[in-house]
């Protein structure tokens, strides 16, 4: 059965969580700058960045937690790839820096000799000053080699935030290297960041990706500041300004402008892909602490096969129980709405498994409560679509009036229930985290392809259905007999029967018209005494 096991299956069926199939766990161990003691803040706000970082790399369902205070230990569905464990290990100490000078990747080939090397004339006036390159940092660009990237994992060295430093840069397919000047902006000044196309005179999007930063209140004084500087700078290299996590330059943008609200743009050679991992980078960079993984190992599932198999039962168990409900309520008109769940089952299932292999989703006993419970929702579109079908042959209307009134009035009422549906699954999915959140996505989910059923697929097979004969005629097993239903055509006299949609009062309502036009006007009291009259005089028609 596909659904148990994504391990030797075909490969379009559902991921397993760590829960339900398994995975890695590792224990990281906290270090900060000068080997300090970590505190318990700084380890929650690394839990929470952690798991950030996981989330937006596309792995779900992991769990990530801390270990008696001092550690913090991450289980991941599967074997995470070399990409996630850099991630969870780096240290993202993200920095903004003054670039006081670049040149060519490659180690010089031969040093200049150190009677040739210029040493500062004073003391430097800002981060942007060219008095910060001494001796030591000339001999150090050039003998830095940024010709190849490091190897996934592999630590850089951490430089001072005070001095100045030299670093690589190796996005965007052109290694550079750099002297920069000492931070002046940390990383933990940024509020958010995000990827989107650059707008144009009039709001119209010129097709070009750019990254969107916003700093906080002390980042935004202080980033002003920082560009007032770098703008008359411009068009030198000591015009840029140089973002570096974990020891390595990211972006190394030229100020263009002055940001005096805080919220620069980097525009750029993006396209979508990099554009977002730029902003994910700077998103979530900002971790108090680096992490070395003091022990990896594979962890067996947490709940396993057979709980799998009783949420599974549990859901049959369940649309047995509807199955039943349906039959016992609506006869064969039942068969709608077996087939409608059967069909949401599979919208559902393949939702999921493509969701698996492009988003890396994986599915949990939570998501599989979450189907589970699904399940009643969805058999209420249908309840609602029924009912006000009878609510129409009652009324004596024909089978296929009754289905299309009745669908335009059902919809509305199925569409506000979804919309609280996705409402309730969309909050809980936001302020939820872990298996909570897997609950609450399936739940969602199933709501629209319940919305997609209803609309593509019941709705049409009862437009079919009433023009069969079976259900045309309102046969008893229909479940939409209108004598059933109490809609039995009421008797006249002269061997008429009531027309459909005309009420039992309607003829002695056209008699009273018509006496009444015949008496002409009449005052009040005449009306009265006319009344009186007519109702103690015996019935002509009848004695007739």
């Amino acid at each position: 059965m596909a659904l148990i096991s994504s391990k030797g299956t075909p490969a379009f069926s559902p991921k397993l969580a760590l829960d339900l199939e398994g995975g890695t766990q590792m224990i990281l161990a906290p270090k900060t700058a000068g080997n300090k003691p970590v505190n318990e803040d700084q380890l929650n706000q690394a839990v929470d960045i952690i798991r950030q970082r996981v989330d937006g790399a596309g792995v779900s369902e992991a769990e990530i937690t801390t270990q008696n205070g001092r550690n913090v230990v991450v289980s991941l569905p599967d074997t995470p790839s070399a990409k996630t464990r850099q991630l969870i290990q780096a240290s993202a100490d993200m920095e903004f820096r003054p670039v006081l000078e670049t040149g060519a990747p490659a180690k010089a080939s031969k040093p200049t000799p150190d009677a040739k090397i210029k040493e500062p004339k004073g003391k430097p006036a800002n981060a942007s000053d060219p008095n910060w390159i001494t001796k030591d940092v000339r001999k150090a660009y050039e003998a830095k080699d940024c010709t190849k990237p490091p190897a996934p994992g592999e630590k850089q060295e951490q430089s001072d935030p005070s001095k100045p430093t030299v670093a690589c840069e190796y996005s965007g397919g052109r290694p550079a290297k750099y002297i920069l000047g000492p931070v002046e902006v940390p990383g933990t000044d940024i509020a958010t960041a995000n990827a989107a196309q650059v707008q144009g005179q009039g709001g119209v999007s010129t097709g070009q990706w750019a990254v969107n930063l916003e700093f906080n209140s002390k980042g935004t004084e202080t980033f002003k500041k920082v560009t007032e500087r770098l703008t008359k700078l411009n068009p030198s290299p000591r015009g840029q300004f140089a973002i570096m996590l974990d020891g390595k330059v990211i972006s190394a943008p030229m100020s263009q402008a002055v940001i005096s609200d805080g919220k620069p743009q980097i525009t750029g050679s993006f396209n979508e892909e990099s554009a977002k991992a730029l902003a994910e980078q700077l998103r979530y960079g900002a971790l108090p602490i680096s992490f070395n993984i003091e022990s990896e190992q594979q962890i067996s599932a947490t709940l396993g096969q057979e709980q799998l198999k009783m949420g599974l039962i549990a859901g049959l168990i369940g649309l047995a129980l509807v199955a039943v409900y349906s039959f016992f309520q609506y006869r064969l008109l039942a068969l709608v709405t077996i087939g409608s769940l059967l069909v949401a089952g599979v919208v559902t299932y393949v939702a999921i498994a493509l969701l698996g292999v492009t988003a890396n989703y994986r599915l949990s006993l939570a998501g599989v409560a979450g189907i589970i419970v699904a399940i009643g929702l969805t058999a209420d579109s249908f309840i609602v679509y029924f009912e006000r079908i009878r609510d129409e042959l009652r009324d004596g209307r024909t089978l296929g009036s009754a289905v299309e009134i009745g669908w335009s009035r059902a919809k509305r009422t199925i569409l506000a229930s979804k919309a609280v549906n996705l409402l309730a699954a969309v909050v809980l999915f936001i302020a939820a985290v872990g298996n909570v959140r897997g609950f609450a996505f399936t739940l969602g989910l199933t709501a629209i392809a319940d919305l997609i059923v209803v609309f593509l697929f019941t709705h049409p097979m009862l437009e079919l259905l009433s023009r069969t004969r079976f259900f045309r005629e309102g046969h008893p097993l229909s479940g939409l007999d209108p004598r059933t239903l109490g809609a039995v055509p009421l008797y006249r006299g002269a061997g008429r029967l009531r027309e459909p949609g005309e009420g039992p009062d309607r003829r002695s309502r056209r008699s009273r018209r018509t006496e009444s036009r015949d008496e002409g006007p009449m005052t009040i009291a005449e009306r009265r005494a006319a009344e009186r009259s007519r109702s103690n005089r015996p019935d002509q028609e009848g004695d007739a």
